[in-house]
């Protein structure tokens, strides 16, 4: 008897699903049909913006980038689709800081789970829609974004100037007064020495 009841009940949930494929199937048929004539109009296809088609640096009106070379985005890319190399460079007040020298991105390995974007945390990093990126070689698939020339350092301010010398000054004065308090703190049991040898002298007499 159950035997029978499962083979209608499965008969009648083959049919609703039999149904509704139908009901979609329908529907399609009679929905007009729209042909993208492409490559002819490649100026006015509409491309989704979520679309992610290639990795690029966010340069800004003045040929300026955010990247600082942290290495965040090489280290977090599942498939090591990222090669970023650095340098150290001298900066105006004696300082060392770190610049991106190459941003090598390999498109043809990429799987656009877009973990360097949300993980940056210069917000330097977003992907293009542009869809066409069709090459004949793997070669051409391997990009650099830092394509711009980079620039000097800004020269610094004079408020900027002075505001190193003040720290600078204080930095030497605060090593002053502490080699002072050092040699102070040696020299005091050495004076203490005789003083007590001569306590001692008198008890004696």
């Amino acid at each position: 008897m159950g035997s029978v009841k499962d083979y209608f009940s499965s008969l009648g949930a083959g049919l609703a699903s039999l149904v509704k494929g139908m009901q979609i199937t329908g529907k399609e048929f009679v929905t007009p049909k729209i042909t993208e004539k492409y490559p002819e109009h490649r100026e006015i296809v509409k491309v989704p913006e979520r679309f992610r088609a290639v990795l690029e640096l966010k340069y800004d009106e003045e040929g300026n980038h955010k990247c600082i070379g942290c290495g965040i985005c090489e280290r977090n890319c599942p498939n090591g689709t990222i090669t970023l190399t650095t340098k150290m460079v001298d900066t105006w007040d004696g300082k060392k800081k770190r610049k991106l020298d190459k941003y090598i991105y390999d498109l043809g390995s990429c799987t656009f789970c877009q973990l360097c974007v949300t993980s940056c945390p210069q917000d330097a990093l977003e992907f293009s829609n542009d869809f066409e990126q069709a090459v004949f070689t793997r070669e051409k698939l391997v990009k650099q974004l830092n394509y711009l020339p980079e620039k000097e350092e800004p020269a610094p301010t004079p408020e900027q100037i002075a505001k190193a010398a003040a720290e600078r000054e204080a930095k030497i004065a605060a090593a002053k007064a502490a080699a002072a308090k050092k040699a102070a703190t040696e020299a005091k049991p050495a004076t203490d020495a005789p003083k007590a040898e001569e306590a001692k002298t008198n008890e004696e007499k």
